[in-house]
């Protein structure tokens, strides 16, 4: 395929070179003209394993050449991919003027071209910079119009310095962001050489995986920072704590708890996360990541309350009390905070939990419910039927497959707070739905 790059940095170079190693015909654009020289004689401007060698070999192959005249890398080209900075302003907004000045260029280009081309973005911008600011500068300078006269995608790059070229053969995945299908699928095809499942998903869904991604890659780095301070502190090796960690991948390093919904509670993660806390305390270390767990913890558990208030109504059905599905433990279970909050607060309430049985309940459970939420007890009923009867508003607590059967079977005008995302059973689209985080 014939591709313009945009910006010969650091992702433009790296994707320069290994679309024309792949046999692409990569002609690379950029405003500085000692980088245009540098590519066309057959180097690399930036430092990166392997790239110069591909640089040498695309050059001399034909398949890689550089430019300062964007008008001509777009009407020899199929896909345009931007690869311009974005760097920082002081306040921490995105500086856009590099990717808005490419969009025009582009977009002018366009004007003068009949077959169909597509846009790829791969520098990193928020949610909504493309549908908001580079197709309306597109449209507007090329007098276009996007998803018909040419195509849009959100292409980002998952490169790290140092092993980009290995990162750009075998990523997890390639994503996609898409406008239109069309756009899609001619940008899937110029992956098809690359050992990855393809994804891909719409503009703003696409743009927020890259700072979901590097958002996460900046906690694991100070929370690891953190053990290891604590580690150090207690005569503990840090390293070695940390490589059995990682050897859990079903719950560590894996997709577990990683689904946004409402907060955590239980007999363990609470008291633990406190114990090591207040530990943390007396050798005088200062662990902010950790320190913030609780109060973020606290916030979503207050969301929660907060959802059923500014409903206006008072007849309130708790579907799930106990801290999730399958346990009949009621310890630190945000539902019970929800539950409370709410009976002081002068809701009238009915709560259904198959795992919670008053008759069945033993041992810490047990003690539990009778000196620390008796009260909650008699609000508790087996019958689903009698809480839909009662109640205004449904709060769905826990993913209790008798739950999920009853909604997905009911015809109800009920307002429906979703604090786990339960399932099917649920019209995500209804005005009368409402998702936690979603």
């Amino acid at each position: 395929m014939r591709i313009a790059i945009f910006g010969l940095g650091y992702v433009g170079c790296v994707s320069a070179a290994c679309l024309a190693g792949e046999g692409h015909r990569v002609v690379g654009v950029d405003v500085n003209p000692l980088k245009v020289e540098t590519i066309n004689a057959g180097r690399s401007p930036i430092i990166e394993a392997q790239v110069d060698d591909l640089i040498r070999q695309a050059v001399a192959a034909g398949n890689l050449r550089a430019t300062a005249d964007a008008t001509e890398a777009v009407l020899d080209a199929d896909v345009s991919f931007v690869c311009v900075g974005t760097p920082s302003n002081e306040n921490g907004s995105l500086d856009l003027r590099y990717i808005r000045n490419v969009a025009r260029e582009i977009g002018q280009a366009l004007a003068g071209r009949d077959a169909y081309h597509v846009v790829a973005v791969r520098s990193t911008v928020l949610p909504g910079t493309i549908a908001g600011e580079i197709i309306p500068l597109l449209e507007e300078t090329s007098g276009c119009r996007a998803g018909v006269d040419f195509g849009v995608c959100s292409n980002p790059e998952f490169l790290r310095e140092g092993s980009a070229v290995a990162d750009f053969r075998r990523p997890p995945f390639t994503l996609i962001g898409q406008w239109d299908e069309r756009s899609g699928d001619q940008v899937a095809a110029i992956y098809e050489g690359v050992d990855a499942p393809v994804v891909r998903t719409d503009l703003p869904t696409a743009e927020m995986v890259k700072y979901v991604s590097n958002a996460f890659h900046a906690l694991k780095i100070t929370f690891a920072n953190e053990i290891g301070n604590f580690c150090k502190k207690v005569g503990i090796d840090s390293h070695e704590v940390m490589r059995i960690f990682s050897m859990d991948t079903k719950l560590n390093i894996s997709p577990a708890y990683l689904k946004p919904g409402f907060a955590f509670g239980g007999s363990c993660l609470p008291k633990d996360l406190r114990a090591l806390l207040h530990r943390a305390r007396q050798e005088d270390l200062d662990l902010p990541v950790l320190q913030a767990i609780p109060r973020s913890n606290e916030l979503q558990a207050r969301l929660g309350v907060e959802m059923v208030l500014r409903t206006g109504k008072k007849r309130v059905g708790i579907l799930g009390l106990s801290f999730k599905a399958g346990t009949d433990d009621l310890r630190e279970s945000p539902l019970v905070y929800l539950t409370e909050t709410l009976l002081g607060k002068g809701y009238d309430l009915k709560i259904y939990d198959e795992n919670v049985s008053l008759a069945r309940l033993t041992g810490a459970n047990k003690r539990y419910i009778e000196q620390v939420i008796p009260h909650i007890s008699s609000l508790m009923t087996t019958s689903l039927e009698e809480i839909l009867d009662h109640a205004q508003v449904l709060v769905v607590g826990n993913r209790l497959p008798a739950v999920a059967r009853f909604l997905d079977g009911t015809d109800r005008d009920h307002i429906v707070i979703d604090l786990v995302r339960i399932g099917e059973a649920l019209d995500g689209t209804g005005e009368n739905y409402r998702g936690i985080c979603w």
